[in-house]
């Protein structure tokens, strides 16, 4: 048995490894073309290894976009979205799944059912909405506000919640602890895996947005990253090496991260999986 389960774990890797570097190459040939000059990315043979062009890049796109001012615009947008989502989720999503009302199931089935829904459908009625009426333009709030409130995020914590043992609420409640307390002190912390996978999908995905806050800010000091990297792509000149200097700028930082909480990741994503 230990030799069958030696072969078959050497075949799984000898098939996966390539695989791993097949996603991997190109993470690889964006940081190797963001090392050199714009003339020789797209030269014969390609280049594979990093050249010395890097600071030089990072300079041109600094200059050309005011780069490090969209880092920290979209540091301050993905760092709303998150905290606002997380905690709108959780308390949806503790709501749905601890208590019991009349239209419960209704109320859940309608949140579930904008899943389905087209973004392309909602978003000039949003755009109406945050522009026109609530004048949010050119703000952090104009670009946050229409997505705290995520019908993905509210399943998934409601799922999570389902997962935990209703005795340890029970016995908060019996030592007269209040609703609040109980879920801040007691729920809370016992999800904490679930809430670092979610925080990480719900980064990932304000961090990359590029259309909301594309058609909401029109001032340049007001971009996010992903914007400024979208005003490279002009009609006659595509800056290629600013492109790559700011995807690898884009990107690290989050690699990093979800190699750091990938262990609370993946224990978060199968936290709910299983109802007790």
């Amino acid at each position: 048995m230990r030799r069958k389960r030696f072969w078959l774990t050497l075949g799984l890797h000898a098939f996966l490894t390539p695989l791993a570097l097949l996603w991997l190459a190109p993470l690889w040939l964006m940081w190797v073309f963001s090392t050199h000059p714009e003339q020789e990315i797209f030269r014969v043979p390609t280049p594979l290894l990093p050249g010395n062009a890097f600071a030089e890049n990072l300079r041109n796109l600094q200059a050309d976009t005011d780069f490090f001012r969209a880092l920290w615009n979209s540091l301050v947008v993905s760092g709303l979205y998150t905290v606002g989502g997380l905690l709108l989720s959780a308390l949806a999503g503790y709501a749905l799944a601890v208590y019991r009302f009349r239209g419960q199931a209704l109320f859940f089935s309608l949140i579930v059912a904008t899943l389905t829904i087209p973004y392309f459908v909602v978003v000039i009625p949003q755009y109406i909405l945050v522009a026109r009426e609530l004048k949010l333009t050119n703000t952090y709030w104009g670009v946050v506000l229409p997505f705290l409130a995520n019908a993905l995020g509210v399943f998934y914590m409601r799922q999570v919640f389902l997962s935990l043992p209703s005795s340890l609420l029970d016995a908060g409640r019996v030592d007269g602890a209040s609703e609040g307390r109980i879920f801040f002190q007691i729920a809370l912390p016992m999800v904490t895996p679930s809430l670092a996978a979610l925080a990480l999908i719900l980064f990932l995905n304000a961090w990359n947005d590029y259309l909301w806050p594309l058609l909401v800010l029109s001032q340049k000091e007001m971009y996010t990253a992903s914007v400024a990297l979208g005003t490279l792509i002009g009609l006659t000149r595509v800056s290629w090496g600013g492109i790559m200097v700011g995807s690898v700028l884009m990107t690290a930082p989050f690699v990093a991260l979800f190699l750091f909480l990938q262990r609370y990741f993946v224990a978060g994503i199968t936290a709910g999986a299983v109802k007790e």
